[in-house]
């Protein structure tokens, strides 16, 4: 297996999961691209994903379709965040709802991206949730709620604002769960909720609008 460079000893394996072979090349390309020397699996179902996972070293990255044979959406991914918990699990899938990417996020993925996306987004949006970033990108007519930006904040709950308010400061999730008393879990569904509140898909983005607003 290849290495990610001459000075270091970790193997980098991203697993793609889709069973429409044109989509699931597509996105091997890009990952590949993104990642030279890492090893880029195919699978078409989830058994063949589960196959691949425990075949080798733990996988560093997971690229899913939300359709495909064998994955239920709640329960394989959290299959897969409790058997593979320092892997980043990214979820791409034409299906870009509201209801659907709070069920995706709660069940423990650490972003979602919309296959509508220009394949540029997608690229820069798997590079930031493979930085820690908790990144929601919908389609450009994706159903984001109709509220009017300079309203956004008033729709926030109040531990939604307390979330904000401490991402802004730039602590990472598992730094808010502590200084909150609330699991990372938790954490990741506020940081999804506050994204979709926000019109925003980075936490960047996120914590400038906090500052804007002086919160």
């Amino acid at each position: 297996m290849e290495q990610l460079d001459g000075a270091s000893n970790l193997q980098e394996r991203i697993i793609v999961a889709d069973d429409h072979p044109v989509f699931r090349d597509g996105m091997r390309r890009i990952v590949q691209r993104l990642y030279p020397y890492a090893t880029v699996q195919e699978a078409g179902s989830f058994d063949e994903v589960l196959n691949l996972a425990r075949a080798d070293v733990a996988p560093n990255t997971f690229v899913l379709d939300l359709l495909f044979p064998g994955f239920e959406a709640k329960a394989s991914i959290w299959a897969l965040r409790r058997e593979f918990d320092r892997a980043t699990i990214i979820i791409v899938s034409m299906i870009d709802s509201d209801e659907t990417i709070r069920r995706v996020m709660a069940a423990g993925a650490d972003g979602f991206i919309s296959k509508a996306v220009h394949p540029l987004e997608i690229s820069s949006a798997i590079t930031a949730i493979r930085n820690g970033d908790v990144v929601v990108k919908q389609s450009d007519d994706g159903a984001f709620p109709a509220i009017n930006e300079n309203d956004a904040l008033s729709h926030l709950t109040l531990r939604q604002r307390d979330v904000l308010r401490l991402l802004a400061r730039g602590l990472s999730n598992k730094e808010i769960a502590r200084a909150l008393d609330i699991s990372p879990f938790t954490v990741r569904i506020h940081v999804s909720a506050l994204f979709r509140t926000l019109k925003v898909s980075s936490r960047s983005a996120a914590a400038a609008k906090a500052v804007e607003s002086g919160l």
